[in-house]
Parts: C-alpha cells; sequence; structure tokens
C-alpha cells in the first residue's frame, strides 16, 4: 500500500498503481467531477497517473490558478482537433498555452479567414457538447515516426526528433476521441466537455520554430476560462484594448511615426510625441542627480572585441546587428549599454571610500528583432533604455537594492501607475549549467534581493529558474487602467561582468577586492513606456504631461485680439497653450480640441470679452463655466507642479 499525503494532512492508503482520480473518487465524488489535473510532488500530472511511490497530493480544480494553463493546453488541442476536421489538409505545428489564452500554429496554403475561424468555433463547441475525453498513451518511438510520417506531419516528426532521445523505446501521445492524436508531454485534463467558456480571437503568421528561414505558418489564437464571466471580462477588456492601442492614438494624436523608407521597428518623434518624452526625461535625469547618479553618455558603436569580453557576441549574437567594418575593425551597434559603463568605472582605480559608483544613462541601444515580432512602441529596433549601474562593495549590496526598488516605485507614482505586482527570480541551484557564478555567490545575491524587499515589506512572488544568466532579478510590473500588468522596471545583480571585466577596487584592508554590479532600469525604455503610457490614459494625458494644456477657442474673429492677451499670460505662467484662429463653427472647434485630449479648452465670446473672463470647458467634465483668468491659471499651475495625475 503506499501512503498518500493530502494538503490538509491527512493521509490515504492507496493501492500501487491507484490514480489521482481513485483517490478523487474515494474522497468525493464531487471532487473527482470536478478536479481537473493534479500535483503530484509538485508537479502537476494527468489524474490518470498510476501512483507508484508515496507522495504528496493535490487535487486540482477550477478554483485554483495553476490548473488554467493545463486548461488552456487542451484548449490548444480542442482548437487543432477541430481544425483537422474541418480541413484535413491542414499540418500542424506547435500549440501551447499563453498569457490569457492560447494558439495553434499550423500550415496550410489557404489563408484562415474570419469566417473559417467561426466554423472552427462552432466545431469545437460541437466536441466539447460531445464531452471528448483525452487520453494518453505510449507509443513506440519508431512507430511515432511513421504514423506521422503517413499522415504528413513532418513538423510532428521533426518534434520527436528534437524533444526524445535516439533510444528511446515510448513516446508520449494524447488522443482526443478516436479521431485526433498529438505528441504531447502534457498533461491535460480529463475531456473537453470540461471547457465551458473559450473564444477564437485572430489569427496571423508565424514561422517554425519562429526561424523566418523555416516555412511560414499560420498562428490561430483564443482564449479561455472557467467561467463566461470571466471570458465576457476578458473580451470587453479586449474591445477596451482596441480603444487603447498606442499605434492607433499615437497616429491620432500626431505623437510618432515608423516610416518604411526607414524601416520596422524604428521610431519617428513628432514634436507633441518628443516633448512629452523630454518631459520624461527631464524628470527622470533630475531624480538621478537628487539620488546620486552621474550622468554619463557613452557612444552608439564600440570596436566588437569589447562585446566579445562582455560576452554579448557569444551569447546575445542572435538579438544583434551584423558587426561593420572601420578601417579593416569589425565595430557593433550596441545592444547594452553596460560595458560602456563599466569602461567609465575602469578609468582609474576606485578606493573604497569612492563606492558606491552609480552610473546613469538615457542610453540608446540597437538590437535585431524579427519583423513578425515588432509592434509600435512596444517591440522596437532602435530604443533608449534608462539604464544605470552601480558598483559597490557586498555589505552595500541590500541598500542600494532597496534605492533601486525606492526609485522604481516612485516612477510608478509619479506616473499614475497605482497598482503593481513584484517577482523575484532565482536560479535552479546549479543543475542546468546555464548559470555563471558558484552557489555561495548566488546565495549572496538572492539573500540581498530578499533582504531589500523585506526591509520594504514588500511581498515578491518567487519565479524559480527564471533568473538572468549572470544573477538573480526583482521584476516590478505595472497594472494599467483596465488591468493589464506591464513588465517596466528591473533590478538585476551581476557577478558576471566584473568578472569579465576584472573590476577592482581598493578595500579598506588595502587589498584589491572585486565590486558587485547591479544593473537597472525603471522604464524599462523610453519607447515601451511612452506606449504602456499612452494606452494606459487613453491618450488622455494628465494636465503636467499634456503637450498642450488649454486650447483657447474664440467664437468669432472679433474676440481674437483678446484671445491672444489670454495665449500671452498663459505662456507667461508657463502654460502650454495654443490658439485655435479657424474661421470654424465653435461647436467644431470643442470636437477637435476633444478629440486631441485637451485637458482644457477656454471659450472665448463677446461676452466674456465684456467680463475680462473666459469660459472654462473641462476635458472629462465638459462646462465649468466662466471664471476670471488669474485664478484658473493657479488651478492649472497646481496641476503642473503637485504632476498631478486626475
Amino acid at each position: 500500500m503506499l501512503q498518500i499525503t493530502l494538503p490538509d494532512g491527512s493521509v490515504k492508503e492507496v493501492e500501487s498503481g491507484a490514480t489521482p482520480l481513485d483517490v478523487a473518487q474515494s474522497i468525493s465524488g464531487r471532487l473527482a467531477q470536478a478536479a481537473l489535473v493534479a500535483e503530484l510532488d509538485g508537479k502537476l500530472v494527468d489524474l490518470t497517473t498510476p501512483l507508484t511511490a508515496d507522495a504528496k497530493l493535490r487535487l486540482l480544480t477550477d478554483r485554483d490558478p495553476e490548473a488554467l494553463e493545463v486548461y488552456r493546453h487542451s484548449a490548444a488541442h480542442l482548437l487543432a482537433a477541430a481544425t483537422l476536421e474541418l480541413y484535413p489538409d491542414v499540418k500542424l505545428g506547435v500549440g501551447p498555452p499563453i498569457d490569457n489564452g492560447f494558439y495553434y500554429d499550423m500550415q496550410r496554403e489557404q489563408p484562415f479567414t474570419p469566417e473559417d475561424l467561426e466554423k472552427i468555433e462552432a466545431k469545437m463547441q460541437e466536441i466539447v457538447d460531445n464531452d471528448l475525453p483525452n487520453r494518453r498513451i505510449w507509443m513506440d518511438r519508431d512507430e511515432a515516426l511513421k504514423l506521422y510520417r503517413e499522415q504528413g506531419e513532418l513538423m510532428k516528426c521533426e518534434l520527436i526528433s528534437d524533444k526524445t532521445e535516439q533510444d528511446a523505446e515510448t513516446v508520449s501521445i494524447y488522443k482526443t476521441g478516436d479521431k485526433f492524436n498529438d505528441f504531447c508531454r502534457g498533461p491535460h485534463i480529463p475531456s473537453m466537455g470540461k471547457i465551458q467558456a473559450f473564444k477564437l480571437l485572430s489569427v496571423s503568421g508565424s514561422y517554425w520554430k519562429g526561424d523566418e528561414k523555416n516555412q511560414r505558418l499560420q498562428r490561430i489564437y483564443g482564449t479561455a476560462f472557467f467561467s463566461k464571466k470571466d471570458l465576457n471580462k476578458y473580451l470587453t477588456q479586449l474591445e477596451e484594448a482596441k480603444k487603447r492601442d498606442h499605434r492607433k492614438l499615437g497616429k491620432e494624436l500626431d505623437l510618432f511615426s515608423i516610416q518604411d523608407a526607414a524601416g520596422a521597428g524604428l521610431i519617428f518623434w513628432h514634436p507633441k510625441g518628443g516633448l512629452i518624452r523630454k518631459i520624461i526625461e527631464d524628470w527622470l535625469r533630475n531624480e538621478y542627480l537628487k539620488r546620486g547618479y552621474g550622468l554619463v553618455f557613452t557612444p552608439h558603436i564600440a570596436k566588437l572585441d569589447l562585446w566579445k569580453t562582455s560576452g554579448h557576441a557569444d551569447f546575445y549574437s542572435d538579438d544583434m546587428f551584423k558587426p561593420m567594418e572601420v578601417d579593416g575593425v569589425e565595430y557593433q551597434l550596441k545592444p547594452m549599454n553596460c560595458p560602456f559603463h563599466i569602461l567609465i568605472y575602469k578609468e582609474g582605480l576606485r578606493s573604497y571610500r569612492e563606492l558606491p559608483v552609480r552610473l546613469g544613462e538615457l542610453g540608446t541601444v540597437y538590437r535585431y528583432e524579427r519583423s513578425g515580432v515588432v509592434h509600435g512602441l512596444l517591440r522596437v529596433r532602435g530604443f533608449t533604455q534608462d539604464d544605470a549601474h552601480i558598483f559597490c562593495t557586498p555589505e552595500q549590496v541590500t541598500q542600494e537594492v532597496i534605492g533601486c526598488v525606492d526609485f522604481a516605485l516612485d516612477v510608478l507614482k509619479t506616473f499614475g501607475f497605482n497598482e503593481y505586482e513584484v517577482e523575484l527570480s532565482t536560479w535552479d541551484g546549479g543543475a542546468s549549467g546555464k548559470y555563471a557564478g558558484d552557489p555561495e555567490e548566488w546565495a549572496l545575491a538572492e539573500k540581498g534581493l530578499q533582504d531589500a524587499l523585506a526591509e520594504r515589506g514588500i511581498q515578491a512572488k518567487v519565479m524559480p529558474d527564471e533568473a538572468a544568466f549572470y544573477g538573480p532579478k526583482i521584476d516590478v510590473k505595472m497594472v494599467d487602467a483596465i488591468g493589464r500588468s506591464w513588465q517596466l522596471s528591473t533590478v538585476q545583480f551581476d557577478f558576471n561582468l566584473p568578472r569579465r571585466f576584472e573590476l577592482e577596487y581598493v578595500a579598506e584592508d588595502g587589498a584589491k577586492h572585486r565590486p558587485y554590479m547591479v544593473h537597472r532600469a525603471l522604464l524599462g525604455s523610453v519607447e515601451r513606456f511612452m506606449g504602456v503610457l499612452i494606452e494606459h490614459y487613453a491618450g488622455a494625458f494628465p494636465v503636467w504631461l499634456a503637450p498642450v494644456q488649454v486650447k483657447i477657442l474664440p467664437i468669432t474673429d472679433n474676440q481674437m485680439e483678446y484671445a491672444r492677451g489670454v495665449l500671452k499670460r498663459l505662456e507667461q505662467a508657463g502654460i502650454r497653450a495654443e490658439l485655435d484662429e479657424r474661421n470654424e463653427k465653435i461647436g467644431f472647434k470643442i470636437r477637435e480640441a476633444q478629440m486631441q485630449k485637451v485637458p482644457y479648452m477656454l471659450v472665448i465670446g463677446q461676452k466674456e470679452v465684456e467680463a475680462g473672463q473666459v469660459a472654462v470647458r473641462d476635458r472629462k467634465k465638459g462646462d465649468q463655466g466662466a471664471t476670471e483668468l488669474e485664478p484658473f491659471i493657479a488651478q492649472v499651475r497646481q496641476q503642473i507642479e503637485t504632476r498631478a495625475t486626475e
């Protein structure tokens, strides 16, 4: 008999070969019906997995977030099964779960249309209504390869060859009903009838294995939730996201453009967008100086040898542009600022009295993003990082990390992001060999980050095996106005680059020691931050960020001279204002200013001229009535000076 320990601490005795489903049935028939997947000694498995040793068992239902990924993975299989039934000529690639949904890559000569997606979704519902079971079978590896070759599923053959050893006897196949089978490691939910809320969203192009040299595929995206209520909430969020799309608003508000003549992923900032960017960068640089950072400026290129020393030429080459030759020497566009800051640190021998050395830069870097993934301001090929590197002693690590976390939270607060999530990414203990450094260094680094979070009382979700190869990191993700999470700020510990560049400082004992290095970015990149900011505010920036804060709207030409006086007074007060001198009806002028999301409009008719007043219109609250100009100026100045976000 086996001893199976349940989450409440109770122990259930079962025979060897029993399954988690058997355990569920012995506890409660209702639990057996509700269970979707099991967690066996911390690993997710099918409910039909045989139990062969004493273990800890947890049965997961739709109340457990961990089960959602398995649920969505099964929805991807549901999509593939339905598609093959309707379009037998389709060849399958991969179909993983992703954040907020799933997709399946497929090869088909004819493009899928919106009407095709409707048919596929209806067929998916038919499979759900028939409650077709998902069964895992083990097939002889050679037999599986033969099966998929006969079906013309050459991508599946390639996956089997890539993901299983040559001498493996069997491979894992999942069957849905009697017709559909897929090479997959699982786990999956017991049957398709448990998928009660799903929706196909879109289709786009992709490449096999993400390599543009491989065959082009079609990727069908979908989403699935445990309840129709959650699905409808998500679909409503998607509709709201479409309205807030920064690419659409960027064009409507004349903030930026991407020019075909220049190339994909390269941003052209227009005057209004450039002004917002300047405001953000000025605030950030001033904060750098207040917090003890030295501002530096570094070149856009350097000799390739520098990137060989840093290791980027080896481990990051796929994301770098090709080197260029200058006077017989190879140069490289910089993908990172780190090596440049290191060279500044190395300019002279440092004493422990100088540490910490904090170097900050808004430095433009260049990375090769595939054409299929560049996306507005969010994924670009040239972008400006608010990058800083801190060189410190081991004793200073925790306080420096605290300073970085405080700075990151101040950024979020200043720009109106009131909700955030924090993740602490750690290594795998050295099991994989993919991380630099020894266990003692990792223990010190992780403790430094943990202590910093603890001192600030911040609860962080631990992300095992998600660290950078050179050290652990803290990621701060902001939550926007419609509940989406965005990765912006990161604080990363690094003991690899100080070793590669042989960094030193003279310690109190007179000997030379190696400093530790903290990487820190708060906006992530100016471009990405702007994209998120546009979507968060739906283009209606708070007064202090708005490129035009006040629009002056005279009703007729008779009020033009008075309106010009108002404009001059606003400009003297440091308020960004524009005068609409066009010979248009006042309703048209108001609508246009509203479409441009200008915070305030001052309507001036003959009555306002005679009274020496202005009629204030708020973009959110509408008509606010007539007032003297000076109180209005004081109100706007107060919003600018306090950086009010409401």
